[in-house]
């Protein structure tokens, strides 16, 4: 702790410090509880998501047979062209917001082909948007995350440390310049005292 000066001006210095400490610990306190109710949020939507891609691959099941027969079913049949996000914002953190994506699907023969590509190629679509999402999602939750963990620093920082420290010094203070001023008062009266002595 750094040694303080005990005067009136560092006294009005702590109680300025004090009272800025004070006003921005409420602040703090609410960003923390608001990135809180953000991170359960995050959870609960990657909960959703790995349920209905699991529900999804379920299904899957029932196709993996047919796409290893016939050979019509390649991994270039579809492709991701692009990821369309935006930028939001929860108390005061930058975050993406997933907003789907772009596919781009190879040409076939539609008469040459069994009916069911169609279907496959949509259960696939979904199932990689799902999977976009959650990648998604999970970057949120890692960025509200890390300022979690620097806001409940603050917190700790302003609650433990710099409130008892500021309110310690002003009392200090106080107690010393009480001190002073008694002493004062003192040296006054013997200093009068004496005079009146020495006139008499």
């Amino acid at each position: 702790m750094a040694k303080i000066r005990l005067t009136k001006n560092e006294l009005k210095k702590q109680k300025d410090s004090l009272k800025m400490f004070k006003r921005y610990l409420p602040t703090l306190m609410l960003k923390k509880q608001q990135l809180q109710g953000e991170i359960r949020h995050t959870d609960l939507r990657l909960k959703e998501l790995y349920a209905m891609r699991k529900n999804l691959d379920e299904s899957f099941k029932v196709w993996i047979a047919v796409f290893g027969e016939t050979g019509v079913f390649t991994n270039d049949i579809l492709k991701i062209t692009s990821l369309i996000t935006e930028t939001g914002n929860v108390a005061g953190v930058s975050i993406p917001i997933f907003k789907g994506a772009e596919f781009e699907i190879s040409r076939y023969d539609l008469f040459r082909t069994p009916l069911w590509l169609d279907k496959a190629v949509d259960s696939m679509k979904q199932s990689l948007l799902l999977e976009l999402e959650a990648e998604i999602v999970e970057e949120q939750r890692k960025r509200l995350d890390k300022e979690l963990r620097t806001t409940t620093q603050r917190v700790n920082l302003f609650e433990k440390i710099k409130i008892p420290e500021a309110k310690n010094n002003i009392k200090k203070i106080q107690v010393y310049l009480g001190d002073q001023q008694t002493a004062s008062v003192v040296r006054g009266k013997m200093a009068k005292s004496g005079t009146e002595k020495a006139v008499n």
